[in-house]
């Protein structure tokens, strides 16, 4: 059942599933909740699925003016208020991530747990910051955007995957890709890292990142190397090949997603 909440810009989710806690699937900037489509339908059956349009995204309301990252946590926020959800996990792609982290700083104990998907949750690389400065140039955001998608579909032929990043990714402009790469680079400007900002929650949540990409072992190993010292975080690599697991492997996803949830949360 989809829903659209009566404020100043509109937001459409939908509401799949009963129970608590309920999980709250948020995408990543310049692409709709179908992302999810696939997880969420599996995940409804024992979990309360709840997925989000941001602002300006799939069948949200388009505001007039520009917004930023603190305009999506008032989206999560509204969404969850009409939900009703006592208790929440956000499962968030890519740098929806940083909407979840401030979810749990205003929410504290409703936010019992959070999941993180292919997310760069170390420190940015530099050739990435450069990308996300090119996003915001108008003379060169369209190039920048088909490398990534280029990079994104390489070798691979999932026609879900394929017509998510062509045609819904595809169909954000200028203005939506420049305020991504504005608001990412931001973030990650304030904060260092994903995993910096964690560690300055207080208490400490349970922390999940499942990942395809990037396949460099070393990535694998930091993560490792980060939960040896804190226990609350925890790490596993999908068997998938993509930036958008939740097309490839939604029953592994469920399935990892499921067995955290029931773990007590942090103190």
């Amino acid at each position: 059942m989809a829903e659209d909440l009566s404020q100043v810009t509109r937001i459409s989710y939908t509401d799949q599933g009963q129970g608590e806690p309920a999980l709250l699937f948020l995408p990543g900037w310049c692409g709709s909740r179908k992302v999810f489509d696939q997880l969420a339908a599996t995940t409804a059956p024992r979990l309360r699925s709840l997925s989000l349009d941001w602002r300006g995204h799939g069948q949200s309301e388009s505001p007039r003016g520009d917004f930023g990252s603190i305009d999506l946590v008032e989206d999560a926020l509204s969404v969850i208020e009409s939900s009703g959800a006592a208790h929440v996990v956000p499962v968030a792609l890519s740098h929806a991530g940083w909407v979840a982290i401030e979810l749990r700083r205003r929410l504290g104990s409703r936010i019992s747990h959070l999941v993180f998907l292919d997310w760069i949750i170390l420190e940015a690389p530099p050739p990435f910051l450069e990308v996300l400065q090119s996003l915001q140039d108008p003379s060169h955001w369209h190039q920048t955007r088909q490398q990534l998608f280029d990079m994104w579909l390489h070798g691979l032929d999932t026609p879900e995957l394929v017509q998510y990043v062509r045609e819904d990714m595809g169909s954000y402009g200028f203005d939506m890709w420049a305020r991504a790469g504005r608001e990412i680079s931001a973030a990650y400007a304030q904060a260092g890292s994903p995993l910096q900002a964690l560690t300055h929650l207080a208490p400490a949540v349970p922390v999940l990142h499942l990942y395809a990409q990037p396949e460099d072992p070393a990535y694998l190993a930091a993560q490792q190397a980060f939960a040896a010292n804190h226990p609350w975080f925890s790490v596993s690599k999908l068997a998938a090949r993509s930036h958008f697991p939740t097309l490839e492997v939604a029953d592994q996803i469920a399935a990892a997603i499921e067995q955290f949830v029931v773990q007590e949360p942090a103190a």
